[in-house]
Order: structure tokens, then C-alpha cells, then sequence
């Protein structure tokens, strides 16, 4: 089974990205063929800043390494590197019907908050079904904000399929349920764009401030409370021990849970979670020159892939004569 994922290098990582997508991923090399990419192209939708964007993919690599991610067992690239998916996208882009791309909820939002359209975020979808494709990917793990862009992606190769001859592979979604929505400070989605997250590398000091202002309610200690509908609690458990998780949760339900109390126990417990990340990723920072072989060694196994694909797409279109 071959299992492809990426994320943008638009900013700090927090640990909603860690739980809903790059935890995941990581634990399907001992399973899988993994294959994952830092999605360089997806952010000139967004990010205009030249070094910031190549900054920025450094930072990305390092921080996936740093959490665990081994680019021996796996295919580990920066998206630009491997130009077929841009070629791929354009032919996938002429079978792609406006009207499939124009019901995109993700475009119809950043819109309504006052992004500035572009082509780029209208044909965010048929990138992202180029990348999936490309490389044949049998299974991806999406958050329920992408799980759209998916669905695009099959409605595009059973077109493709259809219309040219069997091509790719139709890939299948995966979310988990236990992480699919990571409550932020405020209780929405944790998310860079609601400003509500929390970093995983950050001083201690900016840890402690943060997630001390996760909002609660001003249910008394002595009163039971509903865990499940606590950000605290929810953003706790995926952290703290399981025998921890379950005497605090007992605190809930039977009166005696002190909002303060388990703040400062969650900042501790976050703190030591990503002590050895923080060490790793300070070393591969300080050696850029190594990242970039990394990723140069990624990208050449990717491109052996991709241009079996890309070679069976232009056959079968009719750009081999």
C-alpha cells in the first residue's frame, strides 16, 4: 500500500498539525510505502516573500526529521523538484470541469474572508490531485477541511480513466477521528489563519504563556464538568499518559477538576513531549547543507516514479508520436 501526504512551509508547525497529519504519517513506515513532500507550489498561492518561502522549506524538512520521520525508510521531497507534477497538473487541468472546481468550499471560504482570488487558489485542487496521482498513492490521510480536494482528485482520475484508459490509481481518503479536529485556544479549529494554535517549537516561556490562555469556562473546581466539550481537555489527552488522562477525566465528572492546575500540568507535559524534537531539529538547522542533500536524494527517487506516470499520461493523450 503506497500512503502520500504533505504540508504547506507557510509557518510554525503546532501541534495540530501534529496530531492530525504529521503523527499519522510518520507511523506508516513500519506499514507502508510512504512517500511525503513539503508542498512548496501550494504556498506561491499565499506566500510572496522569496526568503521566507525558501526558509521556510528548510525549517519544514527539519521539523518532520526532527519528529521522527526517517527519509531512509520512506520518499521524502520538496514538491518543485520534481517538475512532472506541473506537467501532469496542466493535462489534468483540460479534462477538469470549471464547475467541479467552483463548488470548492476551501475557495469559496478564503474568498469570503478577503483572500484575493487568484488562479492559483481557484486550481488549488487539480495541483493536489496531480500530486496524489503522480505517484499513484493508493491511500491519503486528509483533515475534513481537504477531504473535498479529495474527492476532486477522484472525480479527476475516474474522468481521466474513463475518457484515456486506465491510468491511476483511484486513491481513498483517510481521516481518523480521534484527531480530526484539534481545538485551538478558542476553541475553533487550531489554525494559523484563526491565530489560536500552538507551537511545538516554542521557548517555554511563550509555551506557557499560551496555553494558559486556552479559553474555558467559569464552571467552579468543585463542580463536574463535561470533558468532551473542554478545549483543555481535549488538546490534554492526546498528550498526557493514558492512566493520567483517565484520573483527570474522573475530575470532571465527579467535581474537583481545577482549570488552572491542569494548564500548568499540560505545559510540563508538552514541554518534555517535544524535548528530543527540539534538540534534533537545532542540530539539522545548523547543517542546511545536509537537509538539502536529503531532499536532493528524495527528489531522485520521486522522479523515478513519477515519470513512469508521466510517461503512461502522455502515451496515452496522445503526446508521444
Amino acid at each position: 500500500m503506497r500512503v502520500l501526504s504533505g504540508i504547506q512551509p507557510t509557518g510554525s508547525l503546532h501541534i495540530g498539525n501534529y496530531l492530525g497529519m504529521m503523527r499519522p504519517m510518520i507511523s506508516y513506515m513500519d506499514k507502508s510505502q510512504l512517500f511525503v513532500f513539503i508542498v512548496n507550489l501550494h504556498a506561491l498561492t499565499s506566500v510572496t516573500d522569496s526568503e521566507k518561502l525558501a526558509r521556510g522549506t528548510l525549517e519544514a524538512a527539519a521539523d518532520f526529521m526532527s519528529l521522527g520521520l526517517d527519509p531512509d525508510r520512506c520518499v521524502f521531497w520538496v514538491q518543485s523538484d520534481v517538475p512532472e507534477v506541473v506537467e501532469l497538473s496542466w493535462i489534468l487541468t483540460c479534462i477538469t470541469p470549471m464547475g467541479l472546481l467552483e463548488r470548492c468550499h476551501s475557495y469559496k471560504d478564503k474568498i469570503a474572508k478577503g483572500i484575493s482570488p487568484n488562479h492559483g487558489l481557484f486550481a488549488y485542487p487539480v495541483l493536489m490531485a496531480a500530486d496524489i496521482l503522480l505517484y499513484q498513492a493508493d491511500v491519503v490521510p486528509v483533515g475534513k477541511d481537504q477531504q473535498q480536494h479529495l474527492e476532486v482528485t477522484r472525480d479527476i482520475a475516474m474522468r481521466f480513466n474513463h475518457t484515456f484508459g486506465e491510468t491511476f490509481v483511484i486513491p481513498r481518503g483517510e481521516i481518523s477521528d480521534d484527531v480530526a479536529t484539534v481545538p485551538g485556544l478558542d476553541g475553533q479549529k487550531m489554525s494559523k489563519s484563526y491565530g489560536n494554535t500552538i507551537e511545538i517549537f516554542l521557548d517555554e516561556k511563550t509555551l506557557k504563556k499560551k496555553v494558559m490562555s486556552i479559553m474555558t469556562d467559569s464552571t467552579p473546581v468543585e463542580e463536574p464538568k463535561n470533558p468532551e466539550t473542554c478545549n483543555l481537555f481535549q488538546i490534554y489527552r492526546h498528550f498526557a499518559p493514558p492512566d493520567r488522562v483517565a484520573d483527570v477525566k474522573r475530575l470532571y465528572l465527579e467535581g474537583g477538576a481545577a482549570y488552572g492546575t491542569i494548564k500548568k500540568e499540560l505545559v510540563g507535559i508538552l514541554w518534555d513531549y517535544f524535548r528530543d524534537a527540539r534538540e534534533t531539529r537545532n542540530r539539522l538547522l545548523a547543517d542546511p547543507g545536509h537537509i538539502r542533500a536529503v531532499l536532493a536524494n528524495g527528489a531522485r527517487k520521486a522522479r523515478e516514479i513519477a515519470q513512469l506516470t508521466i510517461d503512461a499520461t502522455r502515451r496515452n493523450v496522445g503526446l508521444i508520436y
